[in-house]
């Protein structure tokens, strides 16, 4: 039986989930290696939900040194089919101001060295990406914005960069020229993993500060980032728990059998070690 429905990934800020009960922790094994920390496993609004803090606990994890395939993987072996992926971002349009939420529906990839599929080691294969979040779970987390009586705006393109360093001003003003809303450092593997996993995956992507390209950025000191921080912590957990209660019970996306159609080997010809790594996730395809 599904130990939990609903994942939640809590980025820079948010580290626990206020709210839950029947509270425990769980420590989960992976074949890509360990997640990030232990799953905090309970129920809120009447569901079962997993936390995971995306850094650890303590943030003791580098954007590019996250195990986005152990914590992808972990969420899929808890059961869940639906995660809410909570992230701090930079703003690269005035209208997305600091405490607002941003719930994008486009990535650009800026990143290098990081591994983003579940594919490989002798098995090939290919999702459909188009559209890279759920509309579901993003419209689901865009109205839970106004319940909690926060701004948030549904739609817009998140660029993933690959840190741990911000931008040059020349990079930033390049993403600005794209027509890029907000720019952050690690959810686009995340969405790009849970479409292979079958996960419905959105994001809410909280704006702690313009990025450089703004002429007041300069001005701005770690005391009013770090408070922003707090508030857009605080307003989250409402939103996350707005959410949850409000996502359908059933599913009806194309996320559900996203992967039908995605392996391209001859299945007579994937090593066997590869065929038991990926079972959980692709097992009812392979035959």
């Amino acid at each position: 039986m599904a130990q939990a429905e609903i994942g939640i990934i809590g980025g820079s800020g948010l580290y626990s989930m206020p709210g839950f009960s029947n509270v425990h922790e769980e420590r989960i094994e992976t074949p890509f290696g360990d997640p990030s920390d232990a799953f905090v496993l309970g129920e809120l609004e009447g569901r079962k939900v997993a936390f995971l803090a995306r850094h650890g606990r303590g943030h003791r994890i580098l954007p590019s040194e996250l195990n986005f395939r152990a914590n992808i993987y972990a969420m899929k072996s808890l059961g869940v089919s639906r995660i809410l992926s909570v992230s701090a971002v930079g703003s690269l349009k005035e209208e997305h101001k600091p405490t607002d939420f941003v719930v994008p529906d486009q990535f650009i990839d800026r990143t290098f060295h990081r591994v983003s599929t579940f594919f490989g080691e002798g098995i090939v294969g290919h999702v459909a990406f188009g559209d890279p979040v759920c509309s579901t779970v993003a419209r689901t987390a865009a109205d839970a914005c106004g319940t909690a009586g926060v701004i948030g705006k549904f739609g817009g393109t998140y660029v993933c960069m690959e840190g741990p360093q911000f931008s040059t001003k020349a990079e930033s003003n390049l993403y600005r020229s794209w027509g890029a809303d907000v720019i952050g450092m690690t959810n686009l593997q995340e969405a790009k993993l849970a479409r292979e996993a079958e996960i419905c995956y959105a994001t809410v992507a909280m704006v702690t500060d313009y990025d450089c390209w703004h002429p007041n950025h300069d001005s701005v000191t770690i005391e009013q980032i770090v408070a922003v921080l707090h508030k857009n912590a605080d307003n989250a957990a409402k939103v996350v728990k707005a959410a949850v209660a409000a996502v359908p019970a059933e599913r009806t996306c194309g996320c559900v059998n996203a992967a039908q159609f995605a392996v391209l080997t001859q299945k007579d010809l994937i090593p066997e070690a590869t065929r038991e790594k990926v079972k959980l996730l692709f097992g009812k395809y392979l035959g």
